[in-house]
């Protein structure tokens, strides 16, 4: 019985070890492909290289603007402000979560208000933070925040109530209280979920940043987008966008082996 186990195991390994060659080889192939139809189509004049910019010149535009640091003095403002955000979101989001767990009278009361204020346009909030804080990076941070911090804790709280009753009923037999709770269940358990908003978060910070970059800002990623089709520099534009894009894929590959260790550890 053994070999045929074993034989089925190592067969069901190398199958999936093919799909995933296979994912990655056409998730390389697409990124391959888009790059140089993009290059070739702007090469042969099917489209305007000063509208669509093109692969080299983007290339070119960041080799120019590397060379005094300019471009990462933007990336490292913007990052920041993301990393800045990000902290106080999942610290605020915690406390929050268990201050709502920990007094359902609270929890109650303030539901509704969460629920609008997470399904508000947060786009329609950075005008008005503009008045109220200035026109300076606290807008920002600001503007970043409210695009993450209602979900999270949402979602959070919603986790805190789901948690296993027998072992809260476990720990209340045994005369803990709910600080017991909270430290032995509660928080523990919810570890996966907080890596999970902790990836959503991240993402929706850097969108929030990029919110507020575009209204209140003089340096960024965002101000350069703003900046460079104000003057017509596309260049300056779209490689900003795709140095986003690499940012944004670097962020959430960190937080998604952060998450594959933390599962491994705790699985073993």
């Amino acid at each position: 019985m053994t070999e045929p186990v074993s034989t089925y195991q190592q067969a069901y390994v190398n199958n999936h070890r093919r799909r995933r060659r296979l994912v990655a080889f056409w998730q390389i192939f697409i990124l391959v492909l888009f790059i140089s139809l993009w290059e070739g189509t702007t090469r042969l004049g099917i489209l305007n290289d000063f509208i669509f910019s093109s692969p080299s010149r983007i290339i070119k535009t960041f080799v120019t603007m590397a060379s005094d640091g300019t471009v990462f003095y933007h990336i490292g403002i913007t990052l920041f402000e993301t990393f800045l955000s990000f902290f106080i979101v999942l610290v605020a989001g915690i406390l929050l979560s268990v201050l709502l767990w920990w007094n359902r009278s609270i929890s109650s009361v303030l539901e509704p208000y969460l629920i609008t204020l997470n399904s508000l346009p947060k786009t329609a909030l950075a005008p008005i933070f503009i008045v109220w804080l200035g026109n300076n990076m606290k807008t920002i941070i600001v503007c970043a925040i409210s695009l993450a911090i209602f979900g999270t804790v949402i979602n959070l709280t919603t986790s805190f109530a789901q948690m296993d009753p027998d072992k809260l009923l476990l720990i209340k037999t045994l005369g803990g209280g709910r600080k017991d709770m909270l430290r032995k269940v509660i928080i523990p358990g919810s570890v996966p979920n907080i890596i999970s908003n902790m990836k959503v978060n991240i993402g929706l910070c850097l969108v929030g940043v990029i919110i507020g970059e575009f209204l209140s800002a003089n340096a960024g990623l965002g101000y350069l987008i703003v900046y460079g089709s104000q003057v017509f520099k596309l260049d300056w534009v779209l490689m900003s966008i795709v140095i986003l894009c690499i940012i944004a894929t670097a962020l959430y590959a960190l937080l998604n082996l952060i998450e594959k260790v933390y599962l491994k550890r705790h699985t073993q």
